[in-house]
């Protein structure tokens, strides 16, 4: 029976009487942590060294924090606007300073990205598992608490709960959680409702009574943590027009969170909304004539009309872009034959007599209890109708018909219990959201309706093709295009996404890996890595796409195609000698012949191969004079879906990224002081950025000069536009 608290107190020391002084609790990823919980657990393990503290989970995100008296007066004003209540970790902020108990561990199988470099106990802590794997490594562990955020609601005067962000390992979890307690290992479920968390329905339902404890308190409710959006740069907007005409008109599409996501779903609806415009950009940039072969071959650039289906394990706000673009429009169903007949355009969504013909004839020829539990739940039959074992259906008067597909008489009964539309077709699905937060304040005032089509489920559905829904999955992914991100590729087609050269972790493999696995298993599909072509560091510039590193996320045998702001590679199937001339092809033209020497060298390639013309023109200017002309149509804004800063902000923080930059060297950060020696502070120009900072009348020597270093990076900013 579920005991309910009030107190986050009184919840930990029940856990502790009942599975005593060893505790190892999983806890979701992002925003379905219960912070004010773990924090009770936390404090708890620092007042009794006897009390051992294991903490499985990922992505522990606290507010962000400056690093030098100018980024607090930039970040203090942002961070209580935009985060709001949303209390810290204390874990976080003990790691960060190097003060975990020693009776206190924390593992995290995906780190914020680049947050623990350097940070000894997480990096030397840190799990490397594939997401579909956690729940086994969670078991072997030892996990005897599984703590998450609920969202409640009340309907008709009855309270429902919802796994509401993080449906992703729940079910799974409780499954072999259940199976350990039945072998004599006690474990607690733990949910706490917080009431600011969107009500997702689905397979994120989730019954009262399948919690051991509830905690439950107005004062447990705050903000969900809600990362900002970020600029979308030249090179990123560049990236997500070439990865947009990659996409095939009803099929599946997998994102993942940033900027380079944004700028998919940003060029996907110029695609929809301003096709002209989407092919004009397209040879701005010149991704077109030279890669319409691959798009030909892959994607396409014409509007979509019959939509794109989500099957991600991250339900990010552009997919909901998407869907109100129209373009996530594709729905599927929950039964294989169903949904292959539907895609065939054999069957529409208004079932008739026609389509029980359509099913017999593709091989149902009577219907089981399992075939009509998935044919209900898509809305083939109308309410009220139900299955009777062995083999009869009741229509919604009471009569009893025979579940025969393969005689038409049998057929013709049936046809009168049908529904005049399939009403049970999802568009999305997803294992976890997170996104800023208009996405959450969307989530929750969907109508209902629109709600019902976004299925939040278990990543072992979305992130694998095994296990019995197998047939369904390959049914419904037709032409996936599986998008991710990744740091740098080797000429050979291997991609590092997770990790340093020296072992560090930046972030983890998550469920990349699943997904670039998926697109080689399934007919149709293919995974597209985004790389940004180079990188800066300290004024440096160097490439991302290398011959050689030292460490690897996905290996080359897993090639398949590499996108970066200079255009298209197509690696699957192909010799070594042909990867590298493909990525020799969309690499910055800073870097090409250092490259194309080293696998000369190697003997991977002819000692006599020349890099065409048209790649030589692979240079930052030519994509920025490309998108100028464009933005002068109101297209590719930096943030084109909004964002929580102010105009100023977005100053302000370009400002401070160039005096950042500066600082890096001795040499430049004299020329930076040299230069703003002089600066005027009183100038209309610059005194509303430096009200922003508090530093319009600067006191302190110190003070004055970083208020004349602010007003030189401002005034550069702005005259470059």
């Amino acid at each position: 029976m579920t005991e309910r608290f009030d107190d986050v107190g009184e919840c930990v020391e029940a856990t502790l009487r009942r599975l005593g002084q060893r505790i190892v609790i999983a806890a979701p990823l992002a925003i379905g942590k219960p912070n004010l919980l773990l924090n009770e657990f936390y404090r708890r393990a620092g007042r009794d060294p006897g009390l051992k503290l294991t903490i499985l989970t990922a992505l522990s995100l606290n507010r962000p924090t400056a690093h030098s008296e100018l980024e607090r007066r930039f970040l203090d004003p942002f961070v209580a606007r935009v985060f709001g209540d949303y209390p810290d970790l204390e874990y976080v902020r003990a790691a960060h300073l190097g003060r975990l108990p020693p009776n206190v561990e924390v593992r995290e199988f995906y780190v914020q990205a680049g947050a623990w470099l350097n940070v000894d106990a997480i990096q030397q802590s840190y799990v490397s598992i594939n997401y579909t794997h956690v729940v086994h490594e969670a078991i072997a562990l030892g996990v005897n608490v599984f703590a998450q955020q609920l969202a409640t609601r009340n309907v008709a005067g009855r309270d429902e709960l919802s796994l509401s962000s993080n449906s992703d390992l729940t079910y799974d979890l409780l499954a072999e959680l259940d199976a350990a307690r039945a072998r004599g290992r006690d474990y607690v479920y733990i949910g706490a409702i917080n009431r600011r968390m969107p009500f997702m329905t689905g397979d994120a339902r989730i019954d009262e009574g399948r919690c051991d404890f509830i905690v439950d308190h107005p004062r447990y409710d705050y903000e969900p943590f809600a990362p900002p959006n970020l600029p979308i740069k030249d090179a990123e907007h560049a990236i997500g027009l070439n990865a947009a005409a990659l996409v095939r008109d009803g099929g599946t599409l997998q994102l993942g969170i940033g900027e380079l996501g944004d700028a998919c779903v940003y060029a996907l609806q110029l695609r929809q909304q301003r096709n002209a415009a989407f092919r004009r950009a397209l040879a701005a940039v010149g991704t077109s004539p030279r890669f319409d072969a691959a798009i030909e071959a892959l994607g396409g650039t014409a509007p979509f009309e019959r939509g794109l289906y989500a099957c991600t394990e991250m339900f990010v706000d552009g997919f909901l872009d998407l869907y109100r673009s129209g373009i996530l429009s594709r729905r599927v169903y929950p039964h294989a034959l169903l949904q292959r007949l539907l895609d065939a355009g054999e069957v529409s969504e208004r079932p008739d007599l026609e389509t029980l013909v359509a099913l017999a004839r593709a091989g149902l020829r009577a219907i089981g209890e399992r075939d009509f539990a998935a044919l209900d739940k898509a809305g083939l039959f109308a309410p009220g109708t139900r299955f009777e074992a062995p083999a009869t259906i009741v229509s919604p008067e009471g009569r009893r018909l025979a579940a025969r597909l393969d005689l038409p008489e049998a057929r013709a009964a049936l046809a009168t219990c049908l529904a005049r539309r399939l009403d049970g077709g999802v568009v999305l699905h997803a294992g976890f959201f997170l996104g800023p937060r208009g996405f959450y304040g969307a989530l929750a005032s969907l109508a209902e309706d629109d709600r019902a089509r976004f299925d939040m489920t278990r990543i072992s559905y979305t992130n694998d093709l095994l296990g019995p829904d197998y047939a369904l999955k390959v049914a419904q992914r037709r032409h996936a295009r599986f998008i991710n991100t990744t740091m740098l590729v080797n000429a050979l087609g291997a991609a590092t996404s997770d990790g340093l050269a020296n072992g560090q972790v930046v972030s983890g493999v998550g469920g990349q890996y699943n997904f670039v696995a998926m697109a080689h298993a399934l007919p149709e599909a293919h995974s597209v890595l985004l790389v940004r072509s180079t990188y800066t560091k300290n004024g440096r510039t160097a490439s991302n796409v290398l011959w050689s590193y030292g460490h690897t996320t996905i290996p080359r045998h897993l090639r398949d195609v590499v996108v970066t702001e200079y255009g298209i590679a197509l690696l699957r199937g192909h010799s070594d000698r042909d990867c590298i001339a493909a990525l020799l092809a969309i690499t910055d033209a800073r870097f090409q012949d250092a490259l194309l020497a080293e696998a000369q060298r190697a003997g991977k390639i002819e000692k006599g191969y020349r890099i065409p013309d048209a790649a030589r023109a692979n240079t930052p200017a030519r994509i920025a004079e490309a998108l100028r002309s464009l933005r002068s149509e109101g297209l590719f804004s930096p943030f084109p879906f909004g964002t929580d800063f102010t105009a100023e902000e977005i100053v302000l923080a370009r400002a401070l990224e160039r005096l950042k930059a500066q600082g890096a060297t001795l040499a430049g950060r004299a020329a930076a002081i040299a230069a703003a020696a002089f600066a005027p502070l009183d100038s209309a120009q610059v005194r509303p950025f430096l009200a922003r900072l508090d530093l319009d009348r600067p006191a302190r020597f110190r003070d004055r000069l970083e208020a004349r270093l602010v007003a030189n990076a401002v005034r550069a900013v702005l005259e470059g536009g």
